[in-house]
């Protein structure tokens, strides 16, 4: 089941979040302590899905995190980015879309 989860995660961030969120107490417990807890996980599965994913999944089961944890989120955050600059180049390939 956790292979299975992963290959989720790798794949479809957004469902694997979604699934975090309904069927554990991680997402909760991961922004316990934030003002407005419900909307930071939204605003992430909406624009920084990867890092978000990975934040709960640090935080979330230990409540903290030490530099190697913040690593894996940095980690998440290079995929997001690398993610938005894909989409930013190959909208060049897509005849009549405006390129900025």
């Amino acid at each position: 089941m956790p292979c299975l989860f992963a290959l989720l995660g790798a794949f479809a961030p957004r469902l694997a979040l979604f699934f975090l969120w309904i069927f554990t107490p991680l997402v909760n417990a991961s922004f316990r302590g934030w003002a407005l807890p419900w909307l930071w996980p939204i605003l992430g599965v909406i624009f920084l899905p990867f890092t978000t994913l990975m934040y709960v999944l640090v935080v979330g089961p230990l409540g903290s995190t030490n530099i190697w944890g913040w690593l894996i989120v940095f980690l998440g955050l290079l995929i997001d980015l690398r993610a938005y600059a894909d989409a930013a180049a190959n909208r060049n390939q897509i005849p009549g879309m405006a390129s900025h």
